[in-house]
């Protein structure tokens, strides 16, 4: 029988936690991937009018909260409500918007991203935001629960 080395064990534990971190970085990958496409449905979808579509990516929470600060400097804490029913005409404008430099956190079946956001309204008018989302994995799908979104003059 050969002798155990210190180096066999150093390779089987190199292998054991490299396969351990495989294994977690495809998982979180996979989220990742899931969380930027629910961001992205709700961000089209408040612009196109779809309530409903826009509704399911959310999943109000008592301790659901929706901050907006304004390039002009105002605030609003939004009913996180009005995502499930916004009101009318609040919604359906048009226009495009495109996020950039995700940083995302997963624990879990909670996470919260960071990201910037180039709005472009119907009429050409760009906007730019600094956004933070909270989300939750709810029956195995990601679903907002809380966002802060800072609006700044470029």
């Amino acid at each position: 029988m050969m002798p155990i080395t210190r180096m066999k064990i150093f390779v089987a534990t190199l292998i054991l936690f490299g396969s351990y971190f495989m294994v977690g970085c495809n998982y979180e990958n996979a989220d990742a991937a899931a969380i930027i496409k629910v961001l992205e449905k709700e961000s089209a979808t408040w612009r196109s009018g779809d309530s409903v579509a826009h509704a399911a990516c959310w999943q109000i929470r008592p301790y659901s909260t929706i901050l907006v600060s304004t390039a002009d400097g105002k605030f609003y804490d939004v009913p996180p409500e009005m995502m499930m029913h916004p009101a009318p005409g609040s919604m359906g404008k048009g226009g495009t918007s495109v996020n950039s430099n995700y940083k995302i956190s997963i624990h879990g079946i909670g996470a919260w991203v960071s990201h910037d956001e180039v709005s472009t309204a119907a009429d050409g008018t760009k906007s730019y935001s600094k956004e933070i989302r909270m989300l939750e994995k709810v029956d195995g799908k990601w679903k907002l629960v809380g966002q802060s979104i800072h609006m700044y003059k470029k």
